[in-house]
């Protein structure tokens, strides 16, 4: 054991003489070159770019994993949506062909109702030289009777028999029941001849139906490139349906009242032509006062009225729902003479009022102003301060106001007056609203006392001549404005 640690101690301690001693010889002999000592930094340094290379790589790949599954999702979605739009143009070209083919019936009937239109013409025309005929043969027979009662009472001086005069008066007799026969087959004539003009007219106001759908207006929502307007539909029309081969729009009346006139009672859409305008469809309420054409009616809520500038210029909606006719068919109804705007509203409780103005608009130059003043009615005056007024929508702002726009806060197209005490509208309300903001969007009338209120229903019209009303409902009306 001793001699073991001796010969590791003896051991240890020449060691560093040999190292020393083989540190001379090496360096005596041949040099050995000099390692940089940065060499076993470098190797360590490229194993950790090595190992942050692969980290990244690695978080590359899970990205792109990611990527291509987000991208496989959106070209689900977009194969979904290809899906959609095939079915949809499918829907769409099965519309195509039944339009077309109502089109083609449309087409049919319009031939039929042609037909008969030119043999309601040529009976008409037969019966008027039937009627000239008998005017003749009456003429005749008057002249008949007179040179018969010269020779009656000639007869009567020369002392005739009994007999000859009884028998001279019973000729005369027979004559007078003649012509009362002939008169009354006169009277029964001229009345058939006006049922047939009666007839005529509706025929043509029919077929103006067939040609254009009456209960559409031509500016919802409808491409440009693929419907007509219907100025065009309406001229295209006459000129295919008049005799001659030349436009012809002498038979339409210029508004609701004529037609009244006219003998029309059912109210319902018809053509009509005011002065110096092209002709269009219009919704007629007849009544007892005479026949109104509606500009506005708000009933249920079903249609948008918050519209841009050229909707409401050009009219909106369905005349059997709710619609806004368009500022310039109201313009040149308003610009044939004296002229009436009625305003009918009601409120959640069924209760009715109305209230009416002397009328006129100007032209779309001056923004549609409006001027009005109170004629009669049981409604309080909300209008009186819009006197004046041009017209604003979303998109053009008209009011007086400087640091807020009307038509934008409180939406749908109005003549607003910084901002005014009404706007028929406005924003349709199912339930009671709630705060004064939410109100003002409604549509509301509010007078000089009383809160707004947002109303159920409303329709406004155009009359040649005042609505009558009694003195009792002109009264104790002011419970209607407010909630």
């Amino acid at each position: 054991m001793k001699l073991t640690l001796t010969f590791l101690f003896v051991l240890v301690a020449s060691w560093p003489l040999v190292l020393c001693t083989k540190e001379e010889s090496m360096s005596k002999d041949s040099p050995l070159p000099q390692v940089p000592a940065v060499e076993s930094r470098s190797r360590f340094a490229a194993l950790d770019d090595v190992r942050l290379l692969a980290n990244g790589l690695l978080q590359l790949g899970h990205s792109l994993r990611d990527f291509v599954h987000k991208t496989k999702g959106q070209i689900n979605d977009i194969f979904q949506k290809l899906n959609i739009f095939d079915s949809s143009f499918n829907q769409l070209s099965v519309l195509a062909s039944e339009i077309k083919g109502e089109e083609e019936e449309l087409k049919k009937t319009t031939v039929v109702l042609k037909a008969n239109n030119e043999e309601i013409r040529n009976l008409s025309l037969e019966i008027n030289s039937k009627v000239e005929s008998i005017l003749q043969e009456r003429n005749q027979l008057r002249s008949k009777v007179g040179g018969l009662e010269v020779k009656l009472s000639g007869l009567s001086q020369g002392l005739v028999p009994a007999e000859q005069l009884a028998e001279i008066n019973s000729l005369k007799d027979v004559i007078h029941t003649q012509e009362r026969s002939i008169s009354e087959l006169l009277k029964a004539v001229i009345e058939l001849s006006d049922q047939l003009d009666h007839q005529r007219r509706k025929m043509k106001t029919l077929e103006v139906k067939l040609t254009y759908n009456p209960f559409m207006q031509e500016t919802i929502e409808k491409p440009s490139d693929n419907f007509q307007s219907v100025t065009s539909t309406l001229a295209g029309y006459l000129t295919n349906t008049s005799t001659n081969g030349s436009l012809d729009m002498t038979d339409l009346s210029s508004d609701c009242s004529e037609l009244f006139i006219k003998g029309e009672r059912a109210s319902g859409v018809y053509a009509i032509k005011p002065n110096q305008s092209e002709p269009f469809m219009v919704y007629c309420d007849m009544d007892e006062d005479g026949g109104a054409t509606i500009i506005q009616r708000r009933k249920d809520g079903s249609l948008n009225f918050d519209q841009n500038w050229e909707k409401y210029e050009n009219g909106f909606g369905d005349f059997q729902g709710e619609f806004w006719l368009g500022l310039r068919k109201i313009h040149s109804l308003a610009s044939q003479g004296d002229t009436f705007l009625n305003i009918q509203l009601e409120d959640w409780k069924n209760g009715k009022r109305f209230i009416e103005y002397n009328f006129s608009l100007d032209g779309p130059e001056a923004h549609y102003r409006i001027h009005l003043s109170q004629a009669s009615g049981n409604l309080p005056d909300a209008m009186s301060n819009h006197t004046g007024m041009m017209f604003s929508t979303k998109d053009q702002d008209n009011d007086k106001l400087e640091d807020s726009h009307c038509a934008y806060t409180y939406t749908g197209g109005w003549w607003f007056n910084a901002c005014g005490d009404t706007n028929l509208n406005g924003k349709y309300i199912h339930v009671r609203p709630k705060g004064r903001s939410e109100r003002r969007r409604g549509i509301h009338w509010k007078p000089s006392r009383g809160a707004s209120y947002s109303l159920r229903s409303t329709q406004i019209s155009i009359r040649s001549t005042p609505t009558a009303i009694s003195a009792s409902t002109s009264s104790e009306t002011d419970n209607f404005s407010s909630e």
